[in-house]
């Protein structure tokens, strides 16, 4: 039973938990104060709040289990510590802990409202065609769109919708920064799968141009979301205030030089830059949400 319930826990990899958490969390927040809501307790507002993340929290626990379900050959090769080549769970048993958990997380999400639980619907077509039919993992580019549009431009406006409008300027510009700096750090998870992807079909920056060409191109949108800070600001789509996030781009150059030496994270199961690059789309949500609190 022990043995089990490890399987479980790893299946669900607690640590990715962790930013859809403290990202949707910051986003809600934020949304309160610029909103200004002022006819809601502090009680309510924290069981809102948490109700909500919880969602997003099921979310990417069902994404992690149907994509090890779906990905048992590439990890036999590539990560065969994981609970399901190990065999800890079986294919079966984590596809149906990924369809309970996305049950769970849409039925829980109507308790917020029904535009929150619509973007909570529309991220869970998107995680699960990522992995299933018509699994948009195997094709260039668009699996990292797959990754970008529901864990940054769909996720954002989510949060937001708990307590704002979600099609508001602010969100709309927030999103997109976030988009796109996802859009090029995605690869940072493709670098020690290259070998794995390739023999399963498919197809990323990584395994068709190099892992040096891969971290130019990540390099390129990570730098390019950050620096739309400012044309944001001086096209008054966004305020002033924001314009620290934009010194955001010194980590993507960092999360580049790991790239590059493809150095493997010693505590966690991908390498470097993918930790950093998760640190960093944290970092600015959390900024983001310290800024607007003072000074919006």
């Amino acid at each position: 039973m022990e043995f089990k319930f490890l399987g479980i826990f790893e299946l669900l990899r607690p640590f990715t938990l962790l930013a859809p958490i403290i990202v949707s969390s910051c986003v809600m927040i934020a949304s309160f104060i610029y909103s200004s809501e002022t006819n809601i307790s502090l009680l309510s507002i924290v069981l809102i709040i948490t109700t909500a993340s919880i969602c997003f929290a099921l979310l990417n626990g069902a994404s992690n289990a149907l994509n090890q379900s779906t990905d048992f050959i590439e990890d036999k090769i590539s990560k065969p510590y994981r609970p399901l080549p190990r065999g800890n769970i079986s294919k079966k048993e984590a596809e149906r802990i990924s369809y309970v958990l996305y049950i769970f997380a849409i039925s829980l999400s109507f308790l917020i409202n029904i535009t929150f639980a619509l973007f909570i619907i529309l991220i869970s077509v998107f995680s699960i065609t990522y992995s299933i039919t018509p699994r948009m993992k195997k094709f260039l580019i668009l699996n990292q769109v797959w990754v970008a549009i529901p864990r940054g431009f769909l996720g954002i406006l989510g949060s937001w919708s708990v307590f704002g409008d979600p099609f508001q300027k602010l969100p709309l510009a927030i999103g997109c920064i976030a988009a796109i700096f996802l859009f090029g750090g995605t690869s940072t998870k493709d670098i020690l799968d290259a070998e794995a992807d390739e023999k399963a079909g498919t197809k990323t920056l990584v395994n068709v141009f190099g892992v040096r060409k891969a971290a130019f191109l990540s390099l390129f949108f990570m730098i390019l979301s950050f620096a739309l800070i400012i044309p944001l600001i001086i096209l008054k789509l966004i305020e002033f205030y924001l314009l620290p996030l934009a010194s955001l781009a010194i980590l993507s150059f960092v999360i580049f030089w790991f790239m590059v030496h493809n150095r493997k994270n010693e505590r966690g199961e991908n390498t470097s830059s993918w930790t950093l690059m998760y640190a960093t789309y944290m970092i600015y949500l959390m900024v983001f949400a310290f800024l607007t609190y003072f000074y919006a």
